[in-house]
């Protein structure tokens, strides 16, 4: 929460120029204390659905211990889905038509599973469209995950993500650039982030659509930037909100889908994830599932008990903080009516004032 400045104390002032948010009298009694309602548009395939859910809702709720959160899951009716999800999704999800009626404060979207060649061919591009043309309108501040990234790069600034050699995939060390954006206050300027995929937005094509880049690798690339407002659109190509089994539980994917003769390859270890120790338990068992895969035999079981104690979480804290800085600007933003972005002089195209001439752009480094 904020900090409110009673009088002209110079630390209220030292505070402000190192990116706290320090609220003058008269503009924190036009903020009034309320849930805030924050949609979760879930893209993801069924077997990955409810846990995606989990994990964003559990973000959003870990990030914040005053505020209300009131949580909006919908997905896109284009999306097929097989008769369990598809009665889970009809069962707890709301329509798009209903969030759109109702109106939101901030809306997460999902990555998605891809089947094409080009994101334009995708079922759920023209729906996606729609949401995204419609919460720029009425939403204060959207966070778009991995996919979500990829797309909104190509249909509303023109920049087509790249195919990577191999996929990234594993943990990796992250740097904060641009110290004194509110999003990254306060957090570790150097963290780990999970990443997972086959295609990647470069630097260069944030910086050419005119955005914003808060935070990125040396080997993973571009995690975190903004839109060129600096807030209401927060691009995400990592993964912060993964448990800290995701990984495993991919790898494990992968390993049957070799097992069964999906894939040729036995799949490389995540990078920077497993111990050495971990490494042995599963080069010992890849062992086991090639000799089992090459004389037709059962595939023996995944040792995931042996494993889950050595595994280690480096990147929840700072994505709560992260989340936390972004769920305290929209807080601080937000109109009190739901269907109406901001609070009355709030201006959409620099709602932080970051832009503004005296302002001046924050240090890097």
């Amino acid at each position: 929460m904020p900090l409110v400045a009673p009088s002209k104390l110079l630390t209220f002032e030292r505070l402000k120029q190192e990116g706290v948010t320090v609220l003058t009298p008269d503009r924190a009694l036009q903020q009034d204390i309320r849930e805030l309602h924050i949609g979760l548009l879930n893209m993801m395939p069924d077997a990955a659905l409810e846990a995606t859910e989990r994990q964003f809702f559990r973000l959003v709720g870990q990030s914040n211990q005053i505020a209300q959160f009131y949580m909006h899951p919908f997905s896109l009716q284009e999306i097929r889905r097989g008769p369990k999800a598809a009665a889970y999704v009809a069962d707890y999800y709301e329509t798009f038509e209903q969030i759109r009626a109702e109106g939101l404060d901030a809306l997460i979207i999902t990555g998605a599973n891809v089947t094409q060649p080009d994101l334009s061919l995708e079922p759920f591009w023209e729906p996606l469209i729609e949401v995204i043309d419609w919460a720029m309108e009425h939403v204060t501040s959207t966070l778009c995950s991995c996919l979500a990234t990829h797309a909104v790069l190509q249909f509303r600034y023109g920049q087509r993500r790249r195919p990577l050699p191999q996929k990234r995939w594993g943990v990796y060390r992250h740097k904060v650039v641009d110290r004194r954006h509110p999003l990254v206050h306060n957090v570790n300027t150097l963290f780990d982030v999970p990443h997972s995929r086959f295609n990647q937005i470069d630097r260069e094509q944030f910086e050419a659509a005119g955005l914003h880049v808060l935070v990125e690798s040396r080997e993973a690339g571009v995690h975190l930037a903004v839109s060129e407002d600096q807030f209401r659109v927060v691009f995400f190509q990592g993964h912060p909100e993964y448990d800290t089994i995701s990984l495993l539980k991919e790898y494990k994917r992968e390993v049957i889908r070799y097992y069964q003769r999906e894939r040729d390859d036995y799949p490389p270890f995540p990078e920077n994830y497993f111990t050495l120790q971990t490494q042995a338990i599963l080069d010992e068992y890849k062992d086991q599932v090639m000799a089992a895969r090459g004389s037709r035999k059962a595939m023996p079981p995944f040792p995931e008990a042996l494993i889950r104690d050595t595994l280690h979480n480096t990147w929840h804290d700072t994505a709560e903080a992260v989340i936390n800085n972004w769920v305290g600007k929209v807080y601080q933003l937000t109109n009190k009516e739901r269907r109406l972005p901001f609070m009355s002089g709030v201006d959409p195209t620099d709602p932080l004032q970051l832009n503004t001439e005296g302002q001046g752009t924050v240090n890097k480094g």
